[in-house]
């Protein structure tokens, strides 16, 4: 019941942000805040695809660990392979998204240990859903600092996120 709740609370948290993104999104004309720098926005989307492509590897470890665990979670990790290609933008590198929807093997370099896997398939789901969350409130907390199109994007991932670690909690291991 605890994750339950954990995970309601998240995606209580994703929406009350991407509505303060709605609120930021419409300034009056005279009020218009100074964008961050073009390196500023890409170091913050660099992080925010760096959070993802972490995640990513979670779920790519946890079903390697687990191949009864993939199919309620490859359709999740598709869809953070896909935040990881958002935040690369438009033109740049995208290595990190499997095309295939499997699990890539393709990576930044150099790539990093694969992360820890409980060998308790409930363990496991509870350590990625926690990682879902985590992952959830860094984009959420990066949206104050970002411009528009990026908060935008950071509040949308933020919200899949939650209600991924939603969907994680009430998958039967």
């Amino acid at each position: 019941m605890l994750i339950k709740v954990s995970a309601r609370r998240s995606v209580l948290k994703a929406a009350v942000a991407a509505g303060a993104v709605g609120v930021v999104g419409c300034s009056s004309p005279g009020e218009r805040a100074a964008a961050p720098s073009p390196s500023a926005e890409l170091r913050m989307r660099k992080q925010a695809a760096r959070a993802s492509g972490e995640l990513m590897r979670r779920y790519d470890a946890t079903v390697e660990a687990h191949p009864d665990l993939a199919e309620p979670l490859i359709p999740l990790r598709n869809d953070v392979a896909a935040h990881v290609t958002a935040f690369a933008g438009k033109g740049r590198d995208r290595k990190t998204a499997s095309p295939s929807g499997k699990p890539g093997k393709a990576s930044p370099s150099p790539t990093p240990a694969a992360p820890d896997v409980p060998d308790d398939p409930k363990k496991a789901l509870a350590r990625l859903a926690e990682a879902e969350r985590s992952t959830a409130d860094a984009h959420t907390e990066a949206l104050a600092e970002a411009p528009g199109e990026l908060a935008r994007l950071l509040a949308s991932v933020a919200a899949a996120g939650a209600g991924h670690a939603y969907v994680l909690a009430e998958v039967d291991a």
